[in-house]
């Protein structure tokens, strides 16, 4: 069997182990926080899944590792920790799966390959929802050998594994893709300040988007997420204002005049300053709403 070790016990990545938990996969869960452990042990309760805070012990036994963690920055200082790399199996592929930016893959490729190991550069596209549905879209970049080989473990909570080619195309497929989902998201928002604004019922107007062309699955889904204010929290605003911060970046990087991105991203700002950062983005709604 694959032992597999995940990085991180945020939503997604004990999303992740869950899955695979429950199709019988070897998982252990590192996180810096025993705490968080204990109950993820106590709610999976399986003999083949462990936890751990010691990362240069849990990956000494991996064959693949995940990483899912907040940002780029976090995963560098985490993998090139002094000893991490060198506790790893041979064998071993490391795979990223968080959304760190252009820089991030392109940094640990080399320290990965130098240490005689593989990258997969593997951002994706979905929640804790499409993870449970087995429908998460991953985009991979890297070696080929190397994402045809973590395939089919992917493969077991997702819906398609995209080879994309060298290592941080994904992270640019990913912030491609989620400067749509955030325009989106600000755009609802602001519609349905305009919409309430005027005297229409926040659920009737709602009704109305769900209704109308601009009904893309994600409209469908975070109906509740705009409605209910005890909503809970899928991602964050500071988490998107990240997103938003690597897309302008990479925007400048290109030398693309962009339009859309920097209004996009002073709505989150103004959201984060407002004192939202932890709340899910949907509540930027009441950002337009002050």
């Amino acid at each position: 069997m694959t032992n597999v070790l995940i990085v991180g016990a945020g939503k997604m990545g004990s999303a992740i182990a869950r899955e695979l938990v429950a199709d019988g996969v070897p998982v252990t869960l590192w996180n810096r926080s025993a705490e968080k452990l204990g109950a993820l042990e106590k709610e999976f309760s399986a003999p083949s899944f462990t936890t751990s805070t010691d990362l240069t012990a849990a990956i000494s036994t991996a064959d693949i590792v995940i990483t899912l963690l907040t940002s780029g920055d976090v995963v560098e200082e985490i993998l090139l920790a002094p000893g991490v790399l060198a506790s790893c199996k041979p064998s071993a592929i490391i795979v990223d799966m968080s959304t760190s930016g252009v820089d991030t893959p392109i940094t640990l490729n080399k320290a990965i390959t130098d240490a005689g190991l593989r990258f997969v550069d593997a951002p994706v596209s979905g929640s804790m929802a499409t993870i449970a549905s087995h429908q998460l879209l991953v985009m991979a970049s890297g070696e080929a050998s190397a994402i045809e080989e973590v395939t089919p473990l992917l493969m077991k909570f997702s819906k398609k594994v995209a080879n994309l080619g060298a290592a941080g195309n994904g992270q640019v497929m990913k912030l491609a893709v989620n400067l749509i989902v955030h325009s989106l998201n600000a755009a609802v928002a602001e519609s349905l300040a305009i919409a309430t604004g005027g005297g229409i019922e926040i659920e009737d107007a709602y009704d109305i988007l769900e209704e109308s062309v601009i009904a893309a699955p994600y409209v469908k889904y975070k109906r509740q997420a705009f409605i209910d204010p005890e909503a809970p929290v899928a991602m964050r605003i500071d988490t998107v204002l990240k997103d938003m911060n690597l897309i302008a970046a990479l925007g400048d990087r290109l030398g693309l005049p962009l339009i859309s991105t920097p209004a996009v991203q002073e709505a989150y700002a103004q959201a984060v300053a407002q004192g939202l950062s932890a709340k899910d983005m949907a509540k930027l709604l009441e950002t337009f709403q002050k």
